[in-house]
């Protein structure tokens, strides 16, 4: 294996692992406080559950964008021989995802958690709630598609 391969694999690997830490994080923060909103009141579950889930979505992002990146260097054909340039290309591909992930679903968490504050004082207001939580997505969607066009445009087989 090469060092490029290395370093695309690298890229692949930390799209997933920091999103999917940046989620569960998120899906962690928000989960504790709706298992108290739920002791309470267990009618507020599926609101709850809702506003929960939410942060999850950087991880399926993030593994979106790890999955590309290994068809794109065309490693479940074999090992692909990637040249110091090319893999340099795709960890830099793969970082939009793997930070904003990280940093997003944590703090869609934190959002999440108030929202849910939000449901066990006013329940109705829970469409409000999950528009706010929402809002961070926006950022985790920013660093999907800046990854998903770093990682298809460029033509890093010709960098082989």
């Amino acid at each position: 294996m090469t060092l490029g391969t290395f370093l695309a694999l690298l890229g692949a690997a930390l799209s997933v692992g920091l999103a999917g830490i940046g989620s569960s994080i998120g899906v962690g923060t928000a989960g504790r406080a709706a298992a108290g909103v739920v002791s309470e009141d267990p009618d507020k579950f599926i609101k709850c559950l809702i506003l929960q889930l939410i942060p999850g979505t950087q991880g399926l992002y993030g593994f979106i964008i790890g999955f590309l990146a290994l068809l794109k260097i065309n490693v479940f054909a074999g090992v692909s021989q990637l040249s110091l340039a090319a893999g340099l290309g795709m960890l830099a591909a793969c970082l939009p995802m793997a930070i904003s992930g990280l940093f997003s679903g944590i703090h869609q968490g934190k959002v999440a958690a108030s929202g849910i504050a939000l449901v066990a004082k006013k329940p109705e207001e829970s469409t409000k709630a999950i528009v706010m939580s929402a809002m961070v997505e926006t950022y985790a969607l920013l660093g999907l598609i800046a990854s998903f066009l770093a990682v298809f445009l460029p033509n890093y087989a010709a960098m082989v």
